[in-house]
């Protein structure tokens, strides 16, 4: 008996490695898909740089959105939301001319989930990339004074009028990028920029029919040390996810390992 039930495991257990790898025994590349990614606080689009370029390279369209008074856009703080933000996204999506892999890190997470909400039916996937994914009524804030486990809180500086976040400048790389080559830290501290503290406190109104209707995936970062990875195993537990990868780096994967990220991506668009 203990025998037959042995065999009968084994089975199953290879056919379901089989199908999941028939394409590629096939030689046939993944379908091509259109990629939107969002980019986290204290960051910009040049962080996707390596990601784009290898999904681009397998055929895949990809968006990278600026968020407002991030990179470039010098959007004043005060005018700042979390709903500007998801407009944004809203509009790079309009691009698009099909259903989308909209992709999502750190901040980034609170963005794609509020665009999630106002246009279920034009992302295909939402994947979240060590990222904030909160549930109807929480705000950034919430999730983050829940985490003892992350270091960022005491290396914050608020700026005098409240409206930018500073992060300790001596610990910026090792907070993001401890993992990173000298040449990608040194890109981190080119690009920084002081983050807008609004959005942070603006809280998610979710539905099972919005939000709720999208497949998810979540890819945790397993040495995150600003959002911890039993902080990720939380949100994940609580939005119910049960697609999970992980990546062995720190905050910023797609920096210390682009082309991890990149195949990542591509099996969980899958």
């Amino acid at each position: 008996m203990k025998k037959s039930i042995l065999l009968l495991l084994t089975a199953a257990a290879f056919s379901i490695t089989a199908a999941s790898c028939t394409n590629h025994e096939k030689g046939q590349d993944p379908a091509p898909q259109v990629y939107v990614l969002v980019h986290g606080a204290w960051q910009a689009p040049y962080v996707w740089d390596s990601v784009q370029a290898d999904l681009v390279k397998k055929g895949n369209k990809v968006i990278v959105v600026e968020l407002p008074g991030h990179g470039s856009d010098t959007t004043a703080p005060y005018r700042l939301s979390l709903d500007v933000y998801r407009d944004k996204v809203i509009n790079a999506i309009s691009e698009a001319d099909s259903s989308v892999i909209l992709v999502g890190h750190s901040m980034g997470g609170m963005v794609i989930t509020s665009v999630a909400e106002k246009i279920p039916n034009k992302i295909r996937k939402l994947v979240y990339i060590g990222a904030f994914l909160p549930a109807t009524g929480q705000a950034l804030t919430d999730l983050a004074y829940s985490d003892p486990g992350s270091q960022l809180g005491p290396l914050l500086r608020p700026s005098a009028d409240q409206l930018t976040l500073d992060v300790k400048h001596d610990s910026l790389t090792y907070l993001f990028i401890n993992d990173g080559s000298p040449a990608v830290k040194d890109l981190v501290l080119a690009n920084y920029r002081a983050e807008p503290a609004i959005p942070f406190a603006n809280k998610v109104t979710l539905t099972n029919e919005g939000f709720g209707s999208v497949d998810k995936v979540y890819i945790k970062t397993m040495k995150d040390i600003v959002i911890s990875p039993a902080l990720q195993d939380r949100m994940i537990a609580a939005a119910g996810i049960k697609a999970v990868y992980m990546v062995n780096t720190g905050h910023s994967p797609f920096l210390a390992e682009p082309h991890t990220v990149s195949a990542l991506l591509t099996e969980a668009a899958q």
